[in-house]
């Protein structure tokens, strides 16, 4: 029957709504609503300096809590439509549209209010690494590449490429990817971590199974105000570019890498045609790393966490293609018996546990 039916699509998201009305419950959104609210009513409220920036808060905050009243209210609405119109199959087929709008509404906000971080709303980059493993891991950085583009894809996520250093025989050694969009960082922080792949090699003559490994390192992009750098402490080198960019690359020393000297971080740029403008996007990564570091060694001195090496033991997600099918994510346990849709991109069921594990 339709009613049953659509009671088990309600009953779905059952999970959904919980985690829903607890991140409202935990968050500061209801009460920061009522405060911004009763400072707009004030007489001199227009004549403060920073009402744009406040107005724009209340409205972000309106827009949300507009959102959390229609899915928390419709989903006990139609479950008691539901039960009322139980037998009539002409109302239920209204009803059913509602209920297809609700499921993905209470999907994009539940990952909303996961989505709570100061730095969960910046741009980010991607850089992705091959580990040891020549060829093999080569070409397992470069499906990571093709899964996060995908991602992106899906997501309405800008990403351009901004740096490509092809592999000796196939795939790639590194690459690095720059992401626009809303909650860009906040979606993709995930993913910051070593990834396994098990497969038989299509490089191997003898079909045998190998493991490969490559890192994928995820960095919001921050204000340059948050971080200085000494201009002495920076080597800035030149190059004829190479592999994906374009016919112009190959033409000139367009391409540009810094080296920070105190710390040993590169980055580089070969993606635009101006040697100026790869400057420009090598420093703002530069800016993003170096404060991404700082964060993490003060994390790693309060908790004790040491900086793990691209190899076995140290994977956050393992992607088994033989003997059987799996992803398998290590530290929320999800699991997913269809490694190829999420090759292609489809990411989101992972994140979303990753999101909900870290309010536990």
């Amino acid at each position: 029957m339709l009613s049953d039916e659509l009671k088990e699509q309600l009953k779905s998201i059952s999970p959904d709504i919980e985690i829903i009305k607890q991140s409202w419950d935990q968050s500061q959104f209801e009460s920061e609503f009522q405060s911004l609210e009763q400072q707009t009513i004030q007489e001199d409220f227009w004549k403060r300096t920073d009402q744009t920036e406040i107005l724009k808060l209340l409205q972000h905050i309106k827009n949300l809590r507009q959102q959390y009243i229609f899915v928390t209210s419709n989903y006990q609405d139609l479950n008691e439509l539901i039960d009322l119109f139980s037998h009539d199959e002409q109302e239920l087929s209204k009803i059913k549209i509602e209920v297809g709008q609700l499921v993905k509404k209470a999907l994009a906000l539940k990952v909303q209010l996961l989505l709570h971080e100061p730095q969960d709303q910046s741009n980010c980059f991607i850089s992705i690494n091959a580990g040891a493993g020549g060829t093999e891991s080569q070409d397992w950085a470069d499906m990571l590449l093709r899964m996060y583009v995908r991602f992106c894809e899906q997501q309405k996520l800008k990403a351009d490429l901004l740096d490509y250093q092809p592999g000796e025989a196939a795939g790639i050694k590194s690459a690095t990817l720059y992401i626009q969009g809303p909650h860009a960082f906040g979606l993709l922080k995930s993913e910051h971590g070593i990834h396994r792949l098990v497969r038989i090699s299509p490089y191997d003559a003898n079909k045998r199974r190998h493991t490969s490994f490559a890192a994928a390192f995820i960095t919001p992009e921050l204000p340059e105000e948050n971080i200085s750098i000494d201009q002495k402490d920076l080597r800035i080198d030149t190059y004829r570019a190479g592999g994906a960019g374009g016919q112009h690359v190959n033409k000139t020393d367009s391409a540009v890498r810094i080296t920070h000297i105190p710390t040993g971080i590169v980055v580089q740029c070969q993606s635009e045609r101006s040697q100026t403008q790869n400057k420009e996007t090598a420093m703002k990564m530069l800016y993003a790393k170096l404060a991404q570091k700082a964060q993490e060694e003060q994390e790693a001195k309060i908790a004790g966490i040491e900086k793990k090496s691209i190899e076995w033991g140290s994977q956050i997600r393992s992607y088994v293609l033989h003997p059987y099918k799996m992803v398998k994510d290590h530290r929320t346990d999800h699991e997913s018996p269809q490694p190829e849709l999420v090759l292609n991109g489809d990411l989101m069921p992972f994140i979303e546990s990753y999101l909900v594990s870290k309010t536990k």
